[in-house]
């Protein structure tokens, strides 16, 4: 019989491996999407929703999905999964009209879904102390979309763009018989057959559920919508290939995959808010940065006209990315410290819904790209959405946790002087 180290480290392993190839199917019209929009001739809007309807799926199908792994336990659930999106994904690389893409998208993008099952499985095999890190390293998984950067773009030169979808199904096949027979299910980690529907949502009414909410969908929804747009965006801005755009795309979206598990065991040691707190603010000063849009500007001097082009090149513009990933990827950990922490019987649940917000935001925040481009015709208009959303959640922080936690500790202060009193509704928190 396999002893309980073997099975945390089989469980562990095979779910990182099974959403990192679910990750990359998810994202996969971030490259397919270009020779697509080019032979079907759609606008940025039309580009930005189909790289995005799958993110819809994945991001709605989150709580279900983390119900069922709370009820059913992930090894079942996992495995369903990763079969239902085999045949869509073939399908893909027969389809030849827009609505086609759009519908089959919609049945691709479950694979997103499977974070919400993979997070809850892997967390309860477990002991909290160790659940930081844990469902750290899982959530490097993200760096399956930096496999679509590397993977995809040759293929598509090599093959044709349909030969992606034919590899990526066949991978899902192969992984999910693998995951079947490695994996294993502990029955004590599944809720009681006469827990309630009504009482597995109970948590929802907590008001700290959507605060973690607002946070994801800006560290993981801004995360998934750049890796989606940014090959793209280098292509626009900087005029460069398909393959040099995808290969530089990836100095964001792999260490911000995988320095989740970092994130992870920062969490653990320093607290899930003293992370998050550090990781809005480091985006919030890149973010200002990226925004600025190139401008050419002519100044007339006493010695006539001079002229003075402003903006970022490509390896500025890539380095802040880069620290903009590197922080996401600690924010991606850290959020779910909190859930860890707050929700310990109720993490398929409650992480369902997070990471239902989390992919929202990756669904319209692409959309709103195309949007934005199309009405304004400034790339970087984009990044001044990610940075109004990054203000929302530093201002809901600061009233919500950092402004409560001083009070708290002023009025604790004042009580052992003598002087004031602890209102209940501090210390009920």
């Amino acid at each position: 019989m396999a002893s309980q180290h073997y099975k945390q480290l089989s469980v562990l392993t095979l779910s990182t491996t099974a959403f990192t190839l679910c990750f990359a199917v998810w994202v996969m019209f971030a490259i397919i999407g270009i020779p697509i929009k080019a032979e079907l001739g759609l606008t940025e809007t039309q580009f930005g929703l189909l790289a995005s309807t799958p993110v819809l799926t994945g991001a709605l199908s989150r709580l279900p999905l983390g119900m069922l792994t709370d009820r059913f336990g992930g090894r079942l659930v996992f495995t369903v999964l990763l079969l239902s999106t085999v045949v869509p994904i073939w399908l893909i690389s027969e389809a030849t009209a827009y609505w086609h893409f759009l519908v089959l998208g919609l049945f691709v993008g479950l694979a997103g879904g499977s974070f919400a099952v993979g997070i809850a499985y892997t967390a309860r095999w477990f002991s909290k102390a160790r659940q930081g890190l844990a469902m750290g390293i899982f959530g490097a998984g993200n760096a399956g979309a930096a496999i679509t950067k590397f993977v995809a773009p040759s293929l598509v030169v090599a093959f044709g763009w349909q030969m992606v979808p034919r590899v990526y199904a066949v991978a899902m096949l192969v992984m999910a018989v693998v995951f079947w027979l490695f994996t294993f299910t502990d029955k004590s980690h599944q809720l009681s057959a006469n827990v309630s529907l009504r009482q597995q949502l109970a948590p929802l009414k907590d008001a700290r559920v959507w605060r973690y909410c607002q946070y994801y969908s800006i560290v993981f929804g801004g995360y998934v919508a750049l890796s989606l747009w940014l090959t793209k965006y280098y292509i626009s801005e900087y005029g460069l290939s398909i393959q040099t755009a995808a290969l530089i795309a990836t100095v964001f979206i792999l260490p911000s995959g995988v320095i989740r598990a970092l994130g992870g065991w920062l969490s653990d040691r320093f607290g899930a808010h003293s992370v998050t707190w550090w990781v809005m603010w480091t985006a919030w000063i890149c973010l200002f940065l990226l925004s600025y849009p190139r401008t050419d500007m002519t100044v007339q001097t006493v010695d006539g006209t001079a002229e003075f082009a402003l903006g970022l090149n490509v390896w500025v513009f890539t380095a802040l990315l880069f620290v903009v990933g590197i922080a996401w990827g600690f924010g991606k950990a850290s959020v779910f410290k909190y859930i860890a922490n707050d929700f310990p019987n109720d993490i398929g649940v409650v992480s369902g819904i997070v990471g239902l917000f989390g992919g929202l935001g990756g669904f319209l925040l692409p959309v709103l790209f195309g949007v934005l481009l199309d009405v304004t015709g400034i790339n970087s208009s984009i990044f001044m959405l990610l940075y109004g959303v990054t203000c929302v959640s530093l201002l809901w922080m600061y009233f919500a946790e950092v402004r409560r936690s001083d009070y708290f500790t002023r009025s604790v202060s004042g009580i052992e002087a003598g002087k004031d009193s602890v209102p209940a509704s501090i210390t009920d928190r």
